[in-house]
């Protein structure tokens, strides 16, 4: 995210016998519906017995406590929605998680993040599971005690709300929707573990008005047409963070192309603005030839831009699927070197930010950080200013932002009711100012051998500062924790290497 700018209802459940022939119907009778029912009820009140009251839990992360869920680690995601059309206010779901219960006791409840739409059921391991809301959590407790390292499947039958809200999830656009999850949001759009230390791989089934075109982040495996209504399937390959996921739903032109090495290209724009926003589409391959020759091989299956109809106020890099407000591409005040520059920021992101995904939300300097370097490097060579004058300009006002925002790697808190609050100019300007006092620090060689390294190392991983730290340590073949430390946690911002008439305001 570059900084801010202008199925259907499932069927109650019913036990059935696991084996034998359906007696005739003069001889069915309900009482064994009623006992059956009578006896799931009295399983599942036992299985809560003696447990403390739900409450909202989390992974501990100090700017979002209550994201992410302990005791269980997410393997997969499988997502089902049904959309109705313009006029829906939310659309039928189904959300099954595959997950390994890491939690030493065993769980006997655990809690799942979901803060918009219905809970209709849930299933553990096939067998209904008791479950009630706990703030922004779902709380869930299965007929009995998943163990230490079992895999446990988790089905929630839910609704997915599609009305605009600040909070974020789903964004109305021009002619259907498109997902913006970034950074406390996915959670308003299908249960889980919306956390980014929390990578899974994902499957999207979305079932449309047959006028529609899905697409997907990852690549279109089934497209199934019935009647007025068709069924698209989609699967991303790499793990990925929930905040990544992305789904485009509306009257839109799929165009497809090659990049580098063959990688398959697909940009998603709205049908009307095909011719225009084609020019913008073709600096992709030139873009991603030019990030890999100094980050290394793109590190996914596909790569696109989602030039979305909406109003946003910020761009996001959704994993192999960018969004992009199309009013950027056809802003006639911004230059185009400015509007290459922030395409290559979100397409940065996709080594920096979703292949290397945070450890906690206090990291997010490392995406933002390196996201602005390359942002300034290449609007630099395309006619911008030059990256030393971005950077000296930055630095000027690097400590009014550390005083207001906090410094690169201890942000502030989100302001309460503007959860992506965080972003803010410390993160990005600031954090690129960081890397550019560490490029003066150790040198153009050794600063290069490190972003190439940093990627290599935590690629479909996680990984935080302190990572960082000691990657740089090891290029540079000293102990530079004091200096970076000062630069990322400083309340002043530390003298710039090499320049020592530089002055922060």
């Amino acid at each position: 995210m570059p900084d801010s700018s202008p199925a259907v209802n499932p069927p109650a459940h019913s036990p059935r016998a696991r084996g034998g022939r359906v007696p005739p119907r003069a001889f069915r009778t309900r009482a064994p519906a009623r006992t059956a029912a009578a006896v799931a009820c009295a399983v599942l009140a036992l299985a809560g017995a003696g447990l403390p009251s739900p409450k909202p839990l989390g992974v501990g992360d100090r700017l979002f406590p209550h994201l992410g869920n302990p005791g269980f680690d997410v393997r997969s995601y499988d997502i089902s929605f049904r959309y109705g059309g313009a006029g829906s206010r939310a659309m039928d779901a189904r959300t099954a998680i595959d997950a390994d219960v890491t939690a030493r006791g065993g769980l006997p409840r655990f809690n799942l993040d979901f803060a918009a739409g219905e809970v209709r059921s849930v299933t553990v391991g096939g067998r209904p599971a008791r479950y009630e809301k706990a703030g922004e959590d779902l709380v869930v407790t299965p007929s009995r005690t998943q163990r230490h390292g079992e895999r446990m499947h988790v089905v929630v039958h839910h609704t997915s709300p599609t009305r605009e809200s600040a909070d974020g999830g789903w964004v109305r656009s021009r002619d259907g929707l498109v997902m913006a999850n970034q950074a406390d949001a996915a959670h308003r759009v299908f249960p889980g573990s919306d956390h980014p230390s929390d990578k899974a791989r994902f499957t999207f089934h979305v079932t449309a008005p047959r006028e529609l075109t899905v697409v997907a982040g990852g690549l279109l495996k089934d497209k199934t047409r019935r009647g007025e209504r068709t069924r698209w399937t989609y699967r991303v390959a790499h793990p990925m963070a929930t905040d990544l996921a992305q789904v485009s739903i509306g009257r839109s032109h799929v165009r497809r192309a090659k990049g580098p090495h063959g990688l398959p290209l697909r940009d998603v724009v709205p049908k009307r603005d095909r011719k225009a926003l084609q020019p913008w589409l073709e600096k992709t391959p030139r873009q991603l030839t030019w990030l890999e020759r100094r980050l290394g091989p793109y590190p996914f299956e596909t790569y696109g831009v989602l030039a979305a109809d909406v109003s946003t106020g910020f761009e996001l890099e959704t994993q192999t699927l960018s969004l992009f407000e199309k009013r950027l591409f056809s802003d006639t005040r911004a230059p185009s070197w400015y509007k290459e520059s922030v395409m290559v920021h979100e397409l940065a992101h996709q080594w920096l930010g979703d292949s290397v995904s945070p450890r906690r939300w206090d990291d997010v300097w490392l995406n933002e950080g390196h996201a602005t370097w390359y942002e300034w490097l290449y609007g630099a060579e395309r006619g911008g200013p030059s990256l030393t004058s971005r950077a000296k300009k930055a630095y000027g006002k690097s400590d009014r932002w550390r005083k207001r925002d906090g410094p690169p790697a201890r942000p502030h808190k989100p302001t309460p009711g503007n959860k992506i609050d965080i972003f803010r100019q410390s993160i990005y300007d600031g954090s690129a100012v960081a890397l550019y006092a560490l490029r003066e620090k150790i040198g153009n060689e050794d600063f290069a051998r490190l972003q190439r390294e940093w990627v290599t190392q935590h690629s479909d991983g996680n990984a935080s500062t302190g990572d960082f730290i000691r990657l740089v340590n090891a290029v540079a073949k000293k102990d530079l924790t004091k200096f970076l430390e000062d630069w990322l946690y400083g309340a002043k911002t530390p003298p710039m290497p090499g320049h020592a008439d530089w002055r922060s305001a």
